[in-house]
């Protein structure tokens, strides 16, 4: 996830923004209704020999992508209002942390550990609706939602261009 941040969004590590990726466990693991999802490439190796990118030699594989569910609604600031308010804490799954490595996209990974998502979502009972946001300027980011949800808010179109985020809402029994 570390890597995403830095080479796909350009920002580096951001503690406001990027807390979870520091601690994975705290935040997807423990909470009874979120969930974390890795999809490990047992063949992988980063370069070092091990075969997990780890250097330990465990063989462990390499973690070729990552998604995440949880039960915090967006944030007002830094998201519109009326996306906090349509989307509360408590009620709303939002998706998180769909990364998947440059070498292994455009295979189906992201298209299954969402589906996975949603089908938790689904089991959990809890969620009325599910949702998510996304940078258009990642490549592929902007098109491969589209292809999976309906955009409820594109700041682009706002005055001043707010953040450039596009929010989206998955249907929940896909």
């Amino acid at each position: 996830m570390l890597d995403t941040v830095y080479r796909d969004f350009g920002t580096g590590y951001v503690p406001r923004w990027h807390g979870d990726i520091i601690d994975p466990a705290a935040a997807y693991l423990a909470p009874p209704h979120h969930t974390l999802l890795v999809a490990i490439d047992p063949e992988g190796d980063n370069g070092d020999g091990s075969g997990d990118g780890s250097g330990d030699g465990s063989g462990a594989g390499d973690v070729v992508a990552t998604a995440a569910l949880d039960s915090r609604g967006p944030a007002h600031p830094p998201n519109p209002r009326e996306l906090a308010e349509r989307y509360p804490s408590g009620e709303t799954a939002q998706v998180r942390r769909v990364y998947v490595r440059p070498d292994h996209r455009r295979r189906g990974l992201a298209r299954r550990l969402v589906d996975e998502l949603l089908d938790f979502a689904a089991a959990d009972g809890g969620y009325g609706s599910v949702y998510l946001h996304t940078d258009p300027s990642v490549p592929g980011a902007e098109a491969f939602w589209r292809s999976l949800a309906k955009v409820v808010h594109d700041e682009r179109e706002d005055a001043g261009g707010g953040n450039g985020v596009v929010h989206f809402e998955l249907p929940m029994g896909r």
